[in-house]
């Protein structure tokens, strides 16, 4: 039965706390963050009493806490985020990662401008349809042989800037830039190479997509200037992850972690929160796996970077070059040093539809950013907006680093292509200047605005609540989908 709202209580405008003795098991509270009006949805669903079943995980540390984005999912609320202790059982769960593994958003941009390119839009974007393949299983036209794959899974995306698919800048302007410590290709099984084998370039299906955007909106003029971006300029977002190759890891180690929790003497309420202690042999091959297909997921980025950039040089000529100013993951678990309980540690934190947001001066932030802090890249759904935020050190005291990942849906899929929004949906967006190409009717009408919440309300509250300040808003123009 979903969570009451009486059973809440309310820290601030932007703050819910669900108390630790809420339910029996509960090892910490949960703490979402969000507004009253975002909050009545989620009492729509089960997301909230997935962020409970979180707080009880073995050697969790802090609070399992929920972005303003947050819906359900498997084991973990999209959106949720939780961090254990390795030396105290702390445990690692693939529900905490998600079966899209390293799915995030890479940002590029141009040299030109709205109006410039609005004439040639149609042309834009059915090149850039051309070029990407998106949809469910399709193959890429990056061809590489399983020890080329080997290579790809514990170099990200260095492998492809190594084969010419892009610049050394490309990965110094990505976290971990763009490569992943510790990702094991023999953590993966035969079978999830074989899925994944064909699909490097590839954007996949789902909420996935590449949009071509304009800035909007300013806010900080000061940050966006050290991000290169200004108003009217136009700018690519890259939406995908790890395509077939990470689901079938989170696949195969689900199964497995399944049957070990009982030797691990692991009990906990839902099954989908299967887990190992990260301190065992069934854990350190998952994150092995993990970082694999996390490392491969850098490369598919990589690989629709290279595509799109030869798409603009056929419209717009060779001398158009895209720049990446970011590339961050939203679905990973990774350990970080963080302060917990007035000391340093070293901690496993989750993070599953959300995105890392580290402060100015951080170590880990690139050395162009230290002034300003980690950029952070929030998509919306087509039709509406995305934004471009910086990590702040309020995110560091708070939420181990970490910040939304987007709007959050509020209708199934199914339930979107069967409302009244989907009639007509790419017409309505054209008739808002908006072009779409997909590869069949249902990756429009299953992600139409109408099944998402609002991005402003969900930057709102992560701006408000300290965790990452905003920067600038996009505008979608053409947007490619599966």
């Amino acid at each position: 039965m979903p969570l009451q709202m009486h059973q809440l209580e309310k820290v601030d405008d932007y703050r819910w706390l669900v108390p630790r003795g809420t339910k029996p098991g509960m090892l910490t509270d949960a703490l979402i963050y969000t507004d009253e009006h975002l909050l009545r949805d989620l009492l729509k669903d089960l997301s909230l009493e997935q962020a409970i079943n979180v707080a009880m995980l073995p050697g969790i540390v802090g609070r399992s806490l929920a972005m303003p984005d947050i819906h359900q999912g498997y084991g973990f609320p999209i959106g949720g985020v939780a961090a254990t202790d390795p030396d105290a059982g702390g445990i690692v769960s693939p529900g905490g990662v998600g079966f899209d593994i390293n799915c995030g958003v890479r940002l590029l941009t141009s040299s030109l401008s709205a109006d410039e390119v609005r004439p040639k839009i149609r042309e834009l974007v059915n090149q850039l349809f051309r070029d990407i393949p998106s949809g469910t299983g399709q193959k890429g036209f990056i061809r590489i042989s399983y020890s080329d794959l080997d290579r790809v899974l514990a170099e990200g995306a260095a492998w492809m800037v190594e084969k010419g698919y892009g610049y050394p800048d490309d990965l110094t302007h990505c976290e971990e830039n763009g490569e992943i410590d510790g990702g094991d290709p023999e953590a993966v099984s035969d079978h999830a190479k074989k899925r994944g084998l064909p699909q490097i370039g590839t954007l996949g299906s789902g909420n996935h997509f590449v949009e071509v955007q304009y800035v909007e909106r300013i806010f900080e003029p000061e940050i966006a200037q050290a991000l290169g971006l200004y108003e009217d300029e136009v700018v690519i977002l890259i939406h995908s992850g790890s395509r077939g190759l990470g689901h079938q890891v989170c696949t195969d180690y689900l199964r497995e972690m399944g049957e070990a929790m009982q030797r691990y003497r692991i009990e906990l309420p839902d099954r989908q929160l299967a887990c190992v202690p990260v301190n065992s042999p069934e854990g350190a091959a998952y994150l092995g796996g993990m970082r694999a297909a996390a490392n491969f997921a850098w490369a598919n980025r990589q690989g629709i970077t290279h595509f799109t950039r030869e798409a603009f040089k056929r419209i717009f000529g060779q001398k158009e070059e895209l720049k990446v100013i970011y590339d961050v993951c939203h679905n990973v678990a990774k350990l970080e040093r963080h302060k917990v309980g007035g000391r340093e540690r070293e901690v496993m934190v989750h993070r599953k539809g959300a995105t890392r947001a580290f402060p100015p001066g951080h170590p880990d932030v690139p050395a162009v950013y230290q002034d300003i802090g980690q950029p952070v890249l929030i998509p919306g759904s087509m039709g509406t907006a995305s934004y471009v935020l910086v990590g702040t050190e309020g995110a560091m005291q708070e939420t181990f680093g970490t910040t939304c990942h987007g709007a959050g849906r509020v209708m199934s899929r199914t339930a979107a292509r069967k409302s009244a929004h989907a009639q007509n949906a790419r017409q309505r967006l054209e008739e808002r200047g908006i072009l779409v190409r997909a590869e069949t009717r249902d990756g429009i009408t299953e992600e139409i605005p109408e099944a998402y919440k609002d991005v402003d309300a969900v930057v709102d509250v992560v701006h408000n609540a300290g965790l990452s300040k905003r920067v600038a808003r996009l505008k979608p123009i053409g947007v490619i989908k599966g």
